[in-house]
């Protein structure tokens, strides 16, 4: 029988044959897929079908050969018998009818759902899954691809080729933070069919073509070029034009400059009114000719997102915005609506809105009456609102907002300043549909029934008074659980306030619901809450910053079985685990600094296996790290840092073999107790590296990694390391800091320093290295921070140092041994802020042309710090910004001390104890920004110059130990915030000048000059010595023989006279009740004098 139903099939293929050929006959096409199909029996007699085409799956495996398949994804393609149906492959669909590859899909989303199915649900996901550096050609024999998508693949600035205009067939491409590079070619303008284009986030060279390809593309229907730079390309408004079908254009963050189409032109251009989705955010945009052009879709408009422009006449925001009939979104965020009063008038006049925001846009208090609220708009559907940081302060906003009671379901104020927000009760509970409320950031310190107001809402999920001033509520607990039946409210941020433990008693009805609470920087207090235990739906807590206390057991967390965030930082809580507890909960963030874990190393977090935040610093563990934390840390999938910082961590860090899947943004293991070598391991376990205040003593072996391009910070300071710095600093391409100061370092700098193209911060401070600076440190021109003080260098001081480093602000040189003059090509540092080169061997006169240094001719400075901001790696797509705060050592009022939370605000020139000489060149004083000006132990000559009073800023002036003579200005007493002088050991000469600033100063600042007289001296002035004391001087007038009476004086007392005369006699003149009440009060003080005077004659009298 089995034979039978063989040979019925054999005679069915046969018969399917003979039809198909028949069939060709008519119509080729028909049948072509036919041979596209091979057939083959298996051991029992199965056919087995490959549906491929081998030219296609050739260029399927010639594409993959390309790309880096780092977590090996596409294991399903290869040559393999078992793998020879590329139909089958991931990401590749094929046609039903003629077998050929129709659809590619390697991009984000769908690797991202791949991804996941491997790591069991991993919610965190890698910056790129493929890279490469060329799409191959022989993709082209993929000619009925229709569907492209190659987001997020890292093409590291590969051009895209030009055969992207051979896929005729295709109707969606999607390049999308590919990272290709270069021009855009004009074949794409081939696409003719395509409807979908997305080139968002890229890093091709220009778009100046882009009139030229555009229009061609007649389907396209979505259209996304944003985060590219457009501003070159002053007719985009023209190429848009040309789309006929287009319906959602994107051109967020382009750097659009304004249109120069003339407005004619607009109604004529384009036939279609089809646009409805418009987004040209982030682009700084000024013309009004835009609001002209959105006029031209007011019946198909329904997306509108101008947010962060800075629009010319958007007062007329009345005239256009109306029209815009269609419009259910309107973001017009972070533009300047402050001359916009009608705004909400303008608003009402969109019938079919739902989403508005106007956050940051300094919105007026409306003008519009009350009584047109609820007549001007006959519709309710306003949904989601955000008015968000305006400082807002009319209560009409609430009235106007009760218009929408049954529709408005998202509102966010937060950061306004609302007048009568007290009255919260009174407005607050009629919006009965509200999810979400944000009040963060307004005073509610006198609303004490705000919880009986939140209470009244019981559809609300989502509730924010962050930074409120809340107090702690009145309300009386039998209320409670009777006012809203409701038990929905699951994200509750109360932070920074002022509650105290009772507001558990209130948050205990949403045991079951809560899944987010953020109660830090409160005043809670006593032991950690029970009812946090009962939470069971909880995975977002945040009680840090509090003042509780006392001990923390298993048992508070048996419950919290979903918990994913965990902080409880900056309390004094002791967490007390058994070593073999395994909580129920893994989690993704664990903050537990300040709390009290040790001193035994927590081994509960060895059963977290996702976590991508850890900072257990200052925990008091004293315990060496267990080799399962390595391990743990290698299999995370993506961390976005570990800190392990300020405990008693001891011990060696064994070297291991371990390949970390992905490494981790920061890790800090700063001040510690670990010691030995430096294991090459941790350089592939993160981008930023703290292993400062240690003791570790070898770092040969660590630096040898052939790349560590990833590496973008690396402080190894205050260590015990030791021997000559490894000349091996080429592979680290994009590290910005680097800081091994503090160290026991010896030899020369390392030419291949140099090779450090991106280097912000490079601190050598404080070690033992000898020779000259090597002159290939001219090629890192980003350097910010240049530190090679307390060395042993010498040479002559590099004239590239004011040549190549533009953006040079920090330069220390301090106790070497540079000899030398001072290059001119110095004073080119326009952006320096503090200059050491104090305790050297520099000879020759100080550069007349100091005051080119810009930075130090401004007051003031932006930040108090000098900080970093850099993306952990070059491939992070999630973006994540970290900060580093440089740090430097500087010499203040003779003691060395360490600058970083003020450094920003410290400008300083310091060239003492060289050898220079000559005068102190006048040009100095016009770097009114200085804060320290030290020049001591020199061989200076000449006077100190009358300007110097220009230097307000001043906080330490030092010019002692140098052979300066002459008096010392009276323009020195104008300096108010002068905390530090020093003019001793010099040839001084002449009175001290009087002022509040110089006599609280001892007798030791103006010691060793011989020839000064006055206090606080002994020795006081003679007649002659007197009239040496130099007059005050006034910039760009002529002076006065004396310093105070002035044509100004004689101007001002005359006025005086005249003001204090005639405003008392003039008033009894002029005033007759005033004149009759001034003398009774003459007359009455006569007739009191009279009676004194005579009763004490009276009691003399009888006295005798």
């Amino acid at each position: 029988m089995e034979n039978d139903g063989i040979r019925c099939l054999k005679k069915l293929f046969h018969t399917s044959i003979v039809v198909l050929l028949y069939l060709q006959c008519f119509n080729p096409s028909l049948s072509s897929g036919f041979y596209n199909v091979s057939f083959g029996f298996g051991a029992i007699g199965h056919r087995v079908v490959t549906r491929c085409i081998e030219s296609e799956r050739e260029a399927l495996l010639s594409f993959k050969q390309g790309l880096i398949d780092d977590y090996n994804l596409l294991s399903s393609w290869g040559r393999e018998e078992h793998k020879q149906d590329c139909c089958k492959w991931l990401g590749i669909h094929c046609s039903n009818r003629t077998n050929h590859v129709t659809q590619l899909h390697l991009g984000w989303n769908h690797m991202n759902e791949v991804y996941s199915l491997q790591q069991k649900g991993q919610q965190e996901y890698p910056g790129y899954y493929f890279q490469g550096k060329m799409m191959s050609p022989k993709l082209i024999e993929l000619q009925h691809l229709k569907y492209l998508d190659l987001s997020s693949i890292n093409l590291t600035g590969t051009q895209l080729p030009d055969f992207i205009g051979s896929f005729s067939n295709l109707r969606h491409l999607d390049l999308w933070y590919a990272a290709f590079g270069g021009r855009i070619p004009t074949q794409i303008g081939n696409l003719t069919h395509l409807q979908y284009l997305d080139l968002r986030s890229n890093h091709f060279a220009n778009f100046e073509n882009l009139n030229s390809w555009l229009p061609h593309l007649s389907s396209l229907t979505y259209l996304d070029l944003s985060d590219n730079n457009l501003s070159n390309v002053h007719d985009w408004m023209e190429a848009v034009n040309k789309l006929p079908k287009l319906t959602n254009l994107s051109l967020y963050s382009c750097s659009l400059p304004s249109p120069l189409i003339h407005s004619s032109t607009l109604f004529n251009i384009n036939s279609s009114k089809s646009l409805a989705h418009v987004d040209l955010s982030a682009n700084q945009l000024t013309s009004s000719s835009i609001f002209l052009w959105l006029s031209k879709y007011n019946a198909s408009l329904g997306h509108l997102d101008l947010n962060y422009n800075n629009f010319a006449n958007v007062e007329n925001l009345n005239s256009w915005l109306p029209h815009l009939s269609a419009l259910t979104y309107l973001d017009l965020s972070s533009n300047n609506l402050s001359n916009v009063p009608d705004w909400m008038e303008a608003v009402n006049k969109l019938p079919k809105l739902t989403n508005l925001s106007l956050s940051y846009c300094s919105l007026p208090s409306p003008l519009i009456h009350s009584s047109t609220l609820f007549n001007i708009n006959s519709s309710k559907s306003l949904a989601h609102v955000d008015l968000s940081d305006n400082q807002l302060t009319s209560s009409s906003i609430f009235l106007w907002l009760s218009k929408y009671n049954a529709s408005l379901v998202r509102l966010d104020l937060n950061y306004n300043n609302f007048a009568n927000v007290e009255n919260l009760n009174s407005w607050l509970p009629h919006l009965s549909a509200l999810t979400y409320l944000d009040l963060s950031g307004n005073n509610l310190s006198i609303v004490p029934d705000w919880m009986e107001a939140v209470n009244k809402h019981p559809k609300l999920t989502n509730l924010s008074l962050s930074n409120c001033g809340l107090p702690s509520p009145l309300i009386h607990s039998s209320t409670l659980f009777n006012i809203n039946s409701s038990k929905s409210l699951a994200h509750v941020d109360l932070s920074y306030n002022q509650l105290t433990s009772s507001i558990f008693l209130w948050l205990s009805k949403y045991n079951s619901s809560l899944v987010h609470l953020d109660l830090s920087y409160n005043q809670l207090t006593g032991l950690f809450p029970d009812v946090i235990g009962n939470m069971s739906s909880l995975a977002y807590l945040d009680l840090s910053s509090n003042q509780f206390e006392g001990v923390i057991s298993e048992s508070h967390f048996s419950g919290l079985s979903r918990l994913r965030s965990l902080s409880l930082s900056s309390t004094s809580l002791t967490l007390n685990f058994h070593s073999k507890w395994v909580p129920p909960f893994q989690l993704d963030y664990i903050i537990l600094r300040y709390c009290k874990m040790g001193p035994h190393f927590p081994n509960w977090l060895q059963t977290q296996k996702s976590y991508r935040t850890l900072d257990i610093s200052n925990a008091g563990i004293s315990d060496i790290l267990p080799s399962w934390f390595w391990e743990r840390l290698s299999h995370a999938p993506e961390i976005g840092y570990v800190d392990l910082s300020n405990n008693q961590i001891r011990g060696t860090i064994p070297n291991s073999q371990i390949n970390f899947v992905c490494f981790s943004r920061q890790l800090n293991l700063s001040w510690n107790q670990l010691e030995g070598q430096v294991p090459p391991f941790l350089l592939k376990a993160s981008s930023s590296l703290f292993l400062s205040h240690n003791k570790f003593s070898g770092l040969f072996s660590f630096l040898l990694p052939v790349n560590a391009s990833h590496l973008r910070l690396l402080d190894l300071s205050s260590n015990h390391l030791h021997g000559e710095l490894p000349d091996c600093w080429t592979h680290f391409k994009n590290l910005l800091i680097l800081d091994l100061s503090d160290n026991l370092f010896s030899g020369r700098i390392p030419a291949t320093m140099g090779s450090l193209s991106s280097i912000q911060t490079l601190n050598l401070n404080t070690n033992g290295l000898v020779g000259e600076l090597p002159s290939s440190l001219k090629n890192c021109t980003s350097l910010i921070v240049f530190d090679v003080g307390e060395n042993k260098l010498s040479g002559l001081i590099p004239e590239w140092l004011g040549v190549g480093l533009p953006n040079l602000t920090i330069l220390i040189l301090r106790s070497n041994h540079f000899y030398g003059s001072i290059p001119s090509q110095l004073c080119n540092m326009g952006s320096i802020q503090i200059l050491d080169f104090s305790m050297n061997n520099i000879s020759g006169s100080i550069p007349k042309c100091l005051n080119n240094l810009t930075n130090l001719a401004l007051r003031g400075s932006s930040s108090l710090t000098i900080t970093h901001l850099f993306k952990a790696t070059s491939t992070d797509i999630a973006i994540s910004i970290f900060d580093y705060e440089d740090e430097a050592s500087l010499i203040w009022n003779g003691i060395m001390s360490k600058y970083r939370s003020t450094l920003g605000l410290v400008k300083s020139i310091h060239l003492s104890s060289n050898r220079l000489t000559g005068e102190i060149p006048s040009e100095v004083t016009d770097l009114v920004g200085l804060v320290s000006l030290n020049l001591s132990r020199n061989n200076l000559t000449g006077q100190i110059t009358p300007k110097i009073g220009k230097l307000q800023s001043l906080d330490l002036l030092d010019l002692s130990n140098n052979q300066i003579h002459g008096t010392i200005p009276t323009s020195l007493i104008g300096i108010s915030g002068l905390g530090k002088l020093d003019l001793s050991n010099n040839n001084l000469s002449g009175k001290i000048p009087i002022g509040p600033q110089l006599q609280p100063y001892d007798a030791t600042v103006f010691a060793g000059n011989p020839l000064l007289c006055g206090i606080p001296l002994e020795h006081m002035c003679s007649p002659k010595e007197t009239t040496l004391e130099e007059q005050p001087v006034v910039d760009n007038q002529d002076e006065d023989d004396d310093g105070f009476i002035t044509p100004g004086f004689y101007m001002s007392l005359g006025l005086g006279f005249v003001v204090g005369f005639w405003g008392v006699c003039g008033s009894l003149i002029f005033n007759r009740s005033w004149r009759y009440m001034y003398f009774k009060l003459l007359n009455g003080l006569n007739d009191w004098l009279y009676v004194k005077v005579a009763l004490f004659r009276q009691r003399r009298m009888l006295d005798e």
